[in-house]
């Protein structure tokens, strides 16, 4: 395998669509309230690219030094598990994709303010580097909270809170209480894709002492968790269309919770952790056309 596929199967390019939901949802609250800028949009975009793949690599890395990809590992082999790339290269990795971010965060907070408001891009900004300390903090060091049942929050912060207000805030600069109802949503679901690919490598977790939420709560608590987590979404998402008075094809983004009900019903039946792995991609894709519905909806 070459290098460059080396690197695109670190990245880990799969999970890339469920990062960038946040955004395009939060750009889309912005457009119903006739606030949109390409440059911001693109640049948000791009941000959170860089914000997940250096995720991705630090969690490669992570788990690799800690020990806990080995041949009890449920899902895709990794890079340094694989003995593709080795911690050196990863951590090198790393270190440039975090520049790079952070150079795109800066575009893109001087795109959204400008020189003007010195104030919002110190807070932007350092929340930037929140964000690639919380990516690379996941599992690298002793104090990864990953490895301490705090993924789940942290996801949700992040994915739902920050991808979703945040975005909003960039082209509004104000907050309205309805946009916290779609952060919710994307935040409850982004989670709900971490808590399946915990379920999934639960017993494996368990054994190296990566205290995930689904070893902590184990079964059944931890299915009656993701059914709250997608039901939860669902009823933020009913409300936020609601509130806003929608039109009849504005709730059409809801069309998405479907294969999501379905899923709360394999979960249930479950047995065999490894058969969640499909179920993933199900929830981030869904996540996704949910947000992807949602922008769409917005321009007609």
């Amino acid at each position: 395998m070459s290098k460059i596929k080396v690197w695109v199967s670190a990245a880990r390019l799969r999970t890339l669509p469920l990062s960038i939901s946040g955004i395009v949802t939060g750009a889309a609250a912005a457009m119903q309230v006739g606030q949109f800028s390409k440059a911001i949009f693109f640049l948000a975009l791009a941000t959170t690219l860089g914000f997940q793949i250096l995720s991705n690599f630090a969690n490669d890395y992570g788990d690799g030094m800690k020990g806990t990809d080995n041949n009890d590992r449920v899902g895709p082999a990794r890079a340094f598990q694989s003995g593709l790339l080795t911690a050196k290269q990863l951590k090198r990795g790393m270190i440039i994709t975090a520049a790079i971010t952070l150079l795109l965060v800066s575009l893109l907070v001087f795109t959204a303010f400008g020189s003007n408001n010195m104030l919002l891009s110190v807070l932007f900004f350092n929340l930037g580097i929140a964000a690639v300390i919380a990516a690379v903090k996941y599992t690298v060091g002793e104090s990864a909270y990953g490895y301490k049942a705090l993924g789940d929050v942290f996801v949700f912060l992040f994915f739902g809170l920050v991808g979703v207000m945040g975005s909003y805030f960039l082209f509004t600069q104000q907050l309205n209480h309805f946009i916290l109802l779609p952060a919710i949503t994307i935040g409850f679901l982004s989670a709900a894709v971490l808590n399946l690919n915990n379920m999934r490598d639960r017993l494996a977790d368990a054994k190296v002492n990566k205290n995930t939420l689904a070893v902590v709560l184990g079964v059944p608590n931890v299915k009656h968790y993701h059914t709250f987590l997608i039901l939860g979404a669902f009823v933020a998402a009913l409300f936020y269309f609601y509130a806003t008075e929608s039109t009849a094809i504005q709730y059409a983004p809801l069309v998405a919770f479907i294969p999501l009900f379905l899923n709360i019903l394999k979960v249930y039946k479950n047995e065999v952790p490894k058969e969640l792995d499909p179920e993933l991609k199900k929830v981030a894709l869904s996540t996704f056309l949910y947000a992807v519905l949602f922008f769409g909806t917005t321009l007609i």
